[in-house]
């Protein structure tokens, strides 16, 4: 058993940037994140907490899994830039204060983050993760209770008609097993955002909202927001005073340039704590 002390780049708390971020291959609870991690066919399980002076403490059964928490926390990919930049911001900048310490949580793999976008497609994120939640436990093997995040072989092996019976909407069960035969998800960690972007939109159920998920849960990646996501829909429509769409919100996330995809977790976060302000721009 390894136990090893990293440092993160820049603020980082993992309290907050585990909150809410249990799943089927992790529990987070009381500050500390536990989770399964697959190492060439075996499963083996990290826990991390993090100490007063921000050491962030991992206990795992090897070097591998070590390099997979800190992927999966983020902790090498410095935000100070984002914090300078936008921490007097008139709209973002209490939020980002507040929450210096901020970054999203990572999936495992490049396929549970695109699982979890299609599964959040237009719906609630409490039933979009019991739904995601179900097909993992129904299609990778647990150790201790923690189930290993899938993969594209997991999902080429489903037929859609498997997948709707476990909750996922038809046409969205059927881009999921397509894109499993056809392209090695996990690749796209090599590929420039861009490239990665394109590839998954040729999928005629993969829009903007989904790529946003997939960049920032999957290829750990920071420029591109969640356009469309019902939140920022619900939180623009707030500031105009009327029904909006969901390709405005685009908007929201214009001035945040190559941060766009960083901003939408902290106007999300500013959202539920009401640390938002109301920029004259958007107010119209």
């Amino acid at each position: 058993m390894i136990e090893a002390s990293l440092r993160a780049r820049g603020p980082y708390s993992l309290r907050l940037s585990i909150r809410l971020g249990s799943d089927a291959t992790r529990i987070a609870a009381n500050g500390r994140l536990r989770a399964v991690y697959e190492i060439d066919g075996r499963l083996e399980i990290a826990e991390v907490g993090q100490g007063a002076d921000g050491t962030l403490l991992v206990r795992a059964p090897s070097q591998e899994v070590v390099e997979r928490v800190r992927f999966a926390l983020g902790i090498d990919d410095d935000h100070s830039d984002f914090l300078a930049r936008f921490s007097r911001d008139p709209f973002l900048g209490l939020t980002v204060r507040r929450f210096k310490g901020l970054r999203p949580l990572r999936c495992a793999t490049v396929t549970q983050a695109l699982l979890r976008a299609l599964c959040g497609q237009l719906i609630t994120a409490r039933r979009a993760r019991e739904i995601e939640r179900r097909i993992v436990r129904a299609a990778t093997p647990s150790l201790d209770g923690l189930h290993a995040a899938p993969t594209p072989a997991t999902f080429a092996r489903f037929s859609p008609a498997e997948l709707r019976a476990l909750g996922l909407g038809g046409p969205r069960a059927s881009a999921l097993v397509r894109l499993c035969r056809t392209l090695d998800l996990e690749r796209l960690r090599g590929e420039s955002t861009e490239a990665a972007a394109a590839r998954l939109v040729r999928e005629s159920r993969i829009g903007p909202w989904s790529v946003g998920v997939v960049c920032l849960e999957g290829l750990g990646r920071y420029e591109r927001g969640l356009v469309g996501d019902l939140g920022l829909v619900k939180l623009l429509a707030r500031l105009r005073g009327r029904r909006v769409e969901g390709w405005e919100t685009a908007e929201l996330l214009e001035p945040y340039g190559e941060w766009a995809g960083l901003a939408s977790v902290y106007m999300l976060a500013g959202l539920k704590q009401g640390t938002l302000g109301v920029p004259e721009r958007l107010a119209a």
